[in-house]
């Protein structure tokens, strides 16, 4: 699998690297004793490697069949942390399965598209920055909700979570653009979560706990577009 870093960790890799840089060689220039600089080096190294690989970036494409458009694909790398039934009072304005997956600082935090579709609504909430696997974190925390229409008429709503670390939501999509499962709805720094609304009919193919791959693991299949769009 082909990974390169994302665009939203260039200026936070550079400033970080030239700290640790400085860091090291004021470390090795002034301290005599030699060990304390050995030691800022190799824990200067473990928080460049973590770091970077924070921002990687593989290049993902579903492999499952999507023929009917109705595929539902993780959106983030992470652990599946709420399941349930709920109302959706923002834009859907109806009962819906709510499907959240959390991620640590260890996943990659890029976020891909869940399902085939045109872009219906985009809005970003200011709010508070509690942990982001609270369930009040959906609707209290800092956050970015998305709405695809997908080709069976389902509005599918997507929400970016911030976290008590992550404190920046960036979201590449726009009201009447056309997505696939392929490309990225944006990105979170650090850990965060994403919640996927889905209408109740929906074949859901995780559970609590499972962990997932954005944009590889099918969680859920919806029901062929029965549901009336929302307005």
């Amino acid at each position: 699998m082909k990974v390169k870093l994302h665009r939203e960790g260039q200026n936070i890799i550079i400033m970080v690297m030239l700290i640790l840089v400085a860091t090291c060689a004021a470390a090795y220039a002034f301290i005599d004793y030699k060990p304390i600089p050995i030691a800022i080096i190799v824990i200067s190294a473990v928080l460049m490697a973590l770091v970077l690989n924070f921002f990687r970036l593989p290049r993902r494409h579903f492999k499952g069949d999507n023929t009917n458009a109705t595929a539902v694909v993780s959106s983030v790398d992470g652990t599946v942390v709420a399941l349930e039934q709920t109302y959706e009072s923002e834009y859907l304005h109806r009962d819906v399965i709510q499907l959240s997956v959390f991620m640590t600082v260890f996943n990659v935090h890029a976020n891909w598209v869940p399902v085939k579709g045109t872009v219906q609504y985009v809005k970003h909430h200011s709010g508070r920055f509690l942990a982001a696997n609270l369930p009040k974190s959906s609707t209290d925390n800092e956050r970015s909700t998305i709405v695809i229409r997908t080709p069976g008429g389902d509005d599918i709503l997507i929400r970016q979570i911030a976290g008590a670390v992550a404190r920046r939501i960036v979201t590449y999509v726009e009201p009447g653009e056309t997505v696939d499962i392929d490309d990225f709805i944006g990105f979170i720094k650090f850990g965060s979560r994403v919640d996927i609304f889905l209408p109740l009919d929906t074949e859901v193919l995780v559970k609590l706990g499972d962990k997932t791959w954005g944009g590889e693991t099918l969680v859920a299949r919806l029901a062929s577009g029965n549901n009336e769009p929302s307005a």
